[in-house]
């Protein structure tokens, strides 16, 4: 019959419950026992409280029991009945009050008021030690409704049984109010304090890993942009090195010092990469960016003007400069390569653009953008509230703008022109 699988279906699902939480349990008197010999405090609050929390407290309806055992109670048969209904959906009540979705259930709230209905049944009825069933209804009350209306229906069911008890026993049963107010109230405040502390602990183990990832995400992506850029650059000047040694082996030697010189600094910044304290210099990623360019036969012109930046901003556009750079270099086969950094009012805007033939960006996953490079940089600039543009340019070649909100330290612009030789200020 239907019923009856669902009763049995109901008891496998309650051992298993059992069965977990007695494997919980074991792993927290473990954890437990190895904290406190390692002298720390246990992290680990314990496995969640289930139903089987609130089930010895049925025992305070044995008195009620006793009676009908010993024939002290008029119509058995109904309070037999009154007594298995009630411990029957006291059990239902309380197994489901420990998952937010069955506890906002209406069937919950629906087995919660027919427990109701027959405490006051059978406490109008028989009196004496029925009365205890309010307290009983009170834990089950406090373990399902939790939030603001709390109070309310506290309040309520005390008065509740107040009236009851006063009916039935006199002013002398009135601590039966007082336990089913306190019953209701406490289990609330514990049940709620102990899912509060459990949410909180997921929060911090979310955030713990959040944070990992995060930081992976940071090292892989300072890593592909450093490596990136010094191995073009080296691949660059090798063959510069290459092209000139047949006829001039002093430039030949020069190159191979640069390269000498670009792998000790990529050594310094892999180990200031993984460390997390690297702040690139723009200034710095300039010098590169003309070294590189010039090496592989590209024209470089670097136009700059605006007030200082912050080292944050600047930090930020230097990795731009490197990417789009490092992408020219490898990509276009362009001969010239202008970078323009202005500053305008409360923002900064560095352009890399070249009259190359390629494509300077590596066809990859985001629509726009370019390769893994430059998906990452308009990942770093939106965090900072910039954002980073690239594409073809409409009179040829490729062009990467970078944008960024900036703070104003210094309103004297200063101008910084080069070129291979001198390029003039462009309006």
């Amino acid at each position: 019959m239907t019923w009856m699988r669902g009763i049995r279906c109901q008891v496998h699902a309650w051992r298993a419950a059992r069965t977990q939480w007695r494997a919980d349990m074991k792993e927290f008197k473990a954890a437990q026992k190895e904290a406190r010999r390692k002298g720390e405090w246990p992290e680990n609050p314990g496995p969640p409280p289930t139903g089987f929390t609130l089930l010895p407290w049925l025992l305070m309806g044995m008195g009620s029991f006793s009676n009908l055992l010993q024939g002290k109670t008029s119509n058995p048969w109904i309070g037999g009945l009154g007594l298995f209904a009630f411990n029957s959906l006291y059990i239902y009540v309380v197994f489901r009050a420990f998952v937010k979705e069955t506890r906002a259930a209406v069937s919950t709230r629906v087995a919660l008021v027919l427990m109701g209905l027959i405490t006051c049944g059978l406490a109008l009825g028989y009196g004496g030690s029925w009365l205890y069933f309010f307290p009983l209804l009170g834990l089950a009350t406090g373990a399902v409704v939790r939030g603001p209306r709390l109070g309310q229906v506290g309040l309520a069911l005390t008065a509740l049984a107040a009236a009851v008890s006063i009916y039935r026993a006199g002013w002398d049963a009135i601590n039966v109010a007082y336990g089913t107010f306190l019953s209701t109230m406490v289990t609330a405040a514990i049940l709620s304090l102990s899912e509060a502390v459990r949410e909180l602990r997921a929060a911090r183990e979310e955030l713990a890993r959040r944070a990992v990832e995060k930081e992976r995400m940071r090292f892989s992506r300072d890593l592909h942009d450093l490596l990136g850029h010094t191995l073009s650059v080296i691949v660059v000047k090798s063959e510069a090195a290459r092209r000139l040694a047949p006829r001039d082996m002093e430039a030949a030697l020069g190159q191979i010092t640069d390269i000498e010189a670009v792998g000790r600094q990529a050594l310094t910044e892999i180990r200031e990469a993984v460390t997390g304290y690297r702040e690139g210099s723009l200034a710095t990623e300039l010098d590169r960016a003309r070294s590189a360019l010039s090496a592989a036969d590209i024209d470089p012109v670097v136009r700059q003007s605006g007030p200082p930046l912050t080292p944050q901003t600047e930090a930020l556009l230097g990795w731009v400069v490197r990417e789009a750079v490092t992408n020219v270099v490898r990509h276009s086969g362009a001969a010239r390569c202008e970078i323009t950094l202005d500053g305008v009012l409360d923002r900064a805007r560095l352009t890399v653009a070249d009259d190359g033939t390629g494509d300077s960006a590596v066809p990859g996953p985001a629509e726009g953008i370019g390769g893994t490079g430059l998906k990452g940089l308009t990942e770093r600039l939106a965090a900072a509230g910039g954002s980073l543009r690239a594409g073809p340019s409409p009179r040829g070649g490729f062009t990467v703008t970078a944008e960024l909100p900036v703070e104003q330290t210094d309103l004297t612009s200063h101008v910084v022109t080069t070129t291979g030789t001198t390029a003039p200020r462009e309006p």
